[in-house]
This record gives structure tokens, sequence and C-alpha cells, in this order.
């Protein structure tokens, strides 16, 4: 960084900024590299994404900002559905087209049977060997800082489940899918799995994350949209269209509303006495007499209201033990 944009950085004004951005991220950049450009263009003060998306691959990354961030844990462990291209006949090292070229191999005649039969065989619960070229760590290293350096190390397959695997589209070298599987999912090693299975190799071509859940259906922004919606009205201060609200996280759990002084008594962590509830037991979410989102709640069976996380600043009690 230059001395002018380091003291650019030092002058910025960031300030609080809650709530959660669906990023359409393009391809060519790191999720970091993302989150970082829409935080300096939103002035936020913190901030944090859900769910890696390597530089090649485009779609979906949530980001969460402010008291959002303690919202990155529960979308982290959330179904995902993405699109993707099958490259068939070449391996890469990194298991998509930004990779080298390291094996190539004949292409099978694949009727329609022989695909759909193949990828029925992927739905479901299956285990996965996670790749070298990932985040997870060995000894305190990331995995694809020894692929970098040539090192393979052996890594345990780990359980993942595919809810749907669809065939879109296929030529004799390539295949479109549309998935949708649990956390922990590796498209890139689905899809050379796909291709060892079809009697040959590949890779990744293209990958495109559709949604998040609970995102289905939602309308993502992009960078430029965030850029030139700064231009315009962000010096004014307010928020955005498109920044969600923080309990958009947890639109599946059901809503407690309590009143003035039971909102006091959970912000400074005290469990409620038994109280009228709607959900009965169980995970809420629990809502001011302003209907101002606090936090999550455990409801149990006879009405009394635990703190499991806050989200509003300056909470006492359980929250400051949980942050």
């Amino acid at each position: 960084m230059s001395a002018a944009a380091d003291a650019r950085t030092r002058r910025r004004a960031w300030r609080e900024v809650d709530g959660i951005v669906l990023l359409d991220k393009a391809a060519g950049m790191s999720s970091n590299q993302a989150l970082q450009r829409a935080r300096r263009l939103l002035s936020a003060a913190k901030g944090g994404h859900a769910g890696t998306l390597d530089p090649m691959a485009t779609g979906m990354l949530p980001l969460c900002l402010g008291q959002a961030t303690k919202a990155c844990g529960a979308l982290l462990g959330s179904s995902k559905a993405y699109r993707a291209r099958i490259v068939l006949g070449a391996a890469t090292d990194t298991g998509d087209a930004d990779g080298i070229v390291i094996t190539e191999s004949a292409v099978p005649e694949l009727s329609q049977d022989v695909l759909e039969g193949v990828l029925a065989g992927f739905t479901g619960a299956i285990e996965q060997v996670p790749p070298m070229y990932s985040a997870l760590k060995r000894d305190g290293r990331p995995l694809y800082e020894l692929a970098r350096r040539g090192e393979q190390v052996p890594r345990d397959a780990r359980p993942v489940r595919i809810e749907r695997l669809e065939l879109l589209a296929a030529s004799p070298r390539e295949l479109s899918i549309e998935v949708v599987c649990s956390k922990g999912t590796y498209i890139r090693v689905l899809g050379e799995d796909i291709a060892r299975a079809l009697g040959t190799c590949g890779h990744l071509g293209e990958l495109r994350r559709l949604w998040v859940e609970p995102f289905e259906g939602e309308r993502m922004v992009t960078l430029d949209e965030v850029d030139a919606w700064t231009g315009s009205r962000g010096a004014s201060g307010e928020n955005p269209p498109w920044l969600l609200p923080v309990d958009r996280a947890f639109s599946g759990l059901p809503r407690v509303d309590l009143d003035e002084l039971q909102s006091l008594h959970l912000r400074q962590g005290r469990v409620l006495a038994a109280c009228e509830v709607g959900p009965g037991a169980g995970r809420a979410r629990a809502y001011g007499p302003e209907g101002r989102f606090l936090g999550l709640v455990v409801v149990d069976h006879e009405g009394r209201i635990t703190v499991e996380r806050l989200f509003v600043p300056g909470a006492g009690g359980a929250e400051s033990l949980r942050a």
C-alpha cells in the first residue's frame, strides 16, 4: 500500500453498519478481497464472510457486517446450491481451471443413462477426501501452502450430503450440473470424483454459487452496484436497500416478543421467568417492545427464556461470556 493510500485509510470515517450483504462475487478475486472492498465502500467498521468461494468461483457470498458477524457461524453450517461445469479428460493440480493440467485421459462415449446413473450414485450421504488446495490446516498451516510446495499429506475422508444432483447439459467433453449440498462439500472434489466414476479424469471449468440457506431466491448485489450506491447515496449515512437486517439469518426460527422489562433483563443475561410465549420449547428469535431484534434465546418447556446469543451492542451477562 502506498503512503497516500495508507493515509486515506487512516482518515477513513468507519461507521457501525449492521446487516448482511448478499454479494454476487466476481471471478478473479478471493472472498476476503471482496469483503474488504465492500467494507471500504460502505465504511463498515467490522465485517466477515460466510462460506469461502474460490477465486475462480462466482455467486452468492454473504457478507456479515457489524452485529451480523455473530451470524457467520450459523450461515457456514447452512445448505448451499451450486451450478458447475465439469471439463472431462484433463485433471489439474487445483481441481479447477485456475490450476495446471497434470493428467489427461480419453473420454469414453457416455449415454444419458450412464450419466444419470453415475450422478445418482453421488446423491445422498457420501464421503469426500478434502483437496490439498484448501484452507484446512495441518500442524497450524493451511494445506494450500503445503500444496504449493509440492507436498502431499494424508487427509481423512469426511461425510457430506448431496441433497440434489441434476444434469443440466452434456457434450462429449463437458457436463453441466446443479448441486444442493451440505456444509463442507467441495464441488471441485465432486467434479473430480464424477469424472473418475465415468472412466476418465476432469476438473471444474466454471463454478457459481446460486444460494446459501436461508437466502434462496434473494437478490444479490455486485461490487459495482455497491460502488454506484456509495457514490450517489453513501455520504448521507443511510443504509442501502439491499442491506438485509441481521435477523434474516435466522428467519426459520419462531419469534418471541418481550416487554421493556423483559428486554432489559435479557440484555443483562438473566433467565426470564415463565411467561406467555408463542413458539413453545426450543430456539427462538427474541424482539424488544419496538420490534428490535435482540438475539437468539432458548425457551424451555415451562416457558423460561435463556440467552443463547445477543445481537445488540453493550449487552452484558451471558452475552459477554459467549462473545
